[in-house]
């Protein structure tokens, strides 16, 4: 039976969501018991009143989990068996898909229709991926001479800590998490202060599924007061964070500060869209275009905000980008199963993003369309997809992350000036590039400066594909096989049998 706009809304009005944190397989309030309120930026209503954390219940949290991994129940737990709790755990989201897409709609604004499409099926796809690697995590014996046996172990790395952004809340918690728990470690997640909800009924639901007390732990609260004791903590092993630049520069400073903990980082970008004059398909180019800066209201790490097209092209494409995002991205109510944009996170951010717009326009470039709060809809935190026409790569709304639907369409005159202006940044997250040429293509994917690169495509991918980037988009790699060893550690092993 289709669920019809009404039905979402009378589901969201009956929804009680948890509040408390979780820590050592219970539910509890903050030590203080102080609350912050998280906010639907649809309406500005109060969804609920969440517990405010501090630095004591980052403590306890990670007490709990040093506990945990120490007695082995989880650490040292028979492969089979873990894998059994984490397969348990993928079939119990999906079990509450609806709950998981009301939580992650009213808390973030993400239209509901992306949450069955895209969040929900990626968080099961990487738990699951990550539950068969359990058993096929394997040693090495190396070739010594005959007196010698020596071989290496991989083993996991303590506790973890998760530090999780607000615009995927349920698939970047999933990210890090398959592989953190995968490994045999325990972690402590903290979610981003503007969308809590879905974490706390994750931590729930690992624990039906057979997860031991203390392996998963959630703290809610602010930045400063949560995340920050949690990357300074001296029984923390590891930090794994999503999020800015700024907060990522933070987190490495931190663990400098304290016990030299691992830290990996993704920290945004400002990604390329590069479409050549033989591009076989533009319409598809454009319409492709659009998804990638338009898609989640533009809150993407990996947003294609930045289009390079050949100018040969230039027009026809301008053209057909307009004319697709008519239709494709038009903000609504997001409990609507047909609105296919929602408003942005909070009001900073809409402020935020609206006033990178002004910039833009005192820059020099040409508002094409959009730039304004929709009419009908300015109870909400919303902004009108964006574009912006005959912009310089020197200019701020092509430099600097706006995370929100504000594209720039720049010219460039061949495949080497594309090159040179992609790179053109401090980021280097993700990159396109759309054309027939074969050679094109594989110079395009050798010298751009991007961890992620699509040849006729964006935003695709699966568990099996690495995501992360190069220069200030931050290190390491979520998603893939690669992350295994961002969570685990090897020991050498020699034994002298002569």
């Amino acid at each position: 039976m289709t669920v019809t706009f009404l039905d979402w809304q009378a589901r969201a009005a009956a929804l009680t969501p948890e509040t408390r944190m979780f820590i050592d397989g219970k539910f509890v309030e903050a030590a203080s018991g102080a609350k912050f309120e998280t906010l639907n930026p649809a309406t500005g209503e109060v969804i609920a009143a969440v517990a405010r954390g501090g630095a004591e219940d980052v403590d306890r949290a990670v007490t709990a989990a040093r506990r945990a991994f120490r007695s082995g129940v989880w650490s040292r737990m028979a492969p089979s068996d873990r894998m059994a709790v984490m397969r348990r755990f993928a079939d119990l989201i999906e079990e509450h898909a609806e709950d998981f897409a009301l939580l992650d709609t009213l808390d973030m604004g993400k239209p509901i229709s992306d949450m069955f499409n895209i969040d929900i099926p990626g968080s099961l796809m990487t738990i699951r991926f990550f539950a068969e690697t359990i058993d096929k995590m394997d040693g090495v014996v190396t070739a010594t001479n005959a007196d010698a046996l020596h071989y290496i172990l991989r083993q996991p790395l303590g506790v973890c800590g998760l530090v999780v952004p607000w615009n995927y809340p349920l698939m970047m918690a999933a990210w890090k998490l398959a592989p953190a728990l995968s490994c045999g470690n325990s972690v402590v997640l903290k979610p981003a202060e503007q969308s809590p909800l879905s974490a706390l009924l994750l931590a729930r639901l690992f624990s039906e599924a057979g997860g031991p007390d203390g392996v998963f732990n959630v703290v809610t609260g602010l930045g400063e007061e949560t995340g920050k004791p949690l990357a300074l903590h001296m029984d923390v092993d590891k930090i794994g964070f999503t999020g800015s630049g700024e907060v990522g520069k933070l987190m490495l400073i931190y663990a400098g500060q304290s016990n030299m903990k691992r830290v990996t980082t993704e920290c945004g970008g400002k990604s390329p869209q590069i479409v050549l004059a033989d591009c076989e398909d533009l319409a598809k180019a454009a319409t492709t275009g659009v998804a990638g800066i338009f898609g989640n209201q533009g809150e993407v790490c990996s947003a294609g905000s930045r289009i390079l097209v050949e100018r040969a092209i230039y027009d026809d494409y301008v053209a057909l980008f307009t004319e697709a995002a008519k239709t494709m991205h038009q903000p609504g109510n997001p409990l609507d199963p047909d609105t296919t944009m929602g408003p942005l996170v909070t009001p900073e951010q809409q402020s935020r993003v609206l006033s990178y717009i002004d910039i833009g326009k005192k820059e020099g470039a040409q508002l094409a369309f959009g730039g304004g709060v929709p009419a009908s809809l300015n109870a909400g935190c919303y902004v009108e997809p964006t574009l912006f026409t005959g912009v310089s790569n020197k200019m701020r709304i092509a430099q600097e992350e706006i995370f929100g639907p504000v594209a720039s369409i720049i010219p460039v005159d061949n495949l080497d000036h594309a090159i040179e202006t992609a790179n053109d940044t401090i980021y280097g997250l993700a990159a396109a590039i759309w054309t027939s040429n074969v050679k094109s293509a594989h110079r395009f994917a050798r010298d751009i400066e991007a961890g992620i690169v699509w040849v006729n495509a964006y935003e695709a991918g699966d568990a099996t594909t690495p995501w992360g980037g190069f220069k200030q988009s931050g290190n390491g790699r979520d998603k893939c096989l690669e992350a295994l060893t961002q969570y685990t550690q090897t020991k050498s092993v020699w034994i002298e049998m002569s």
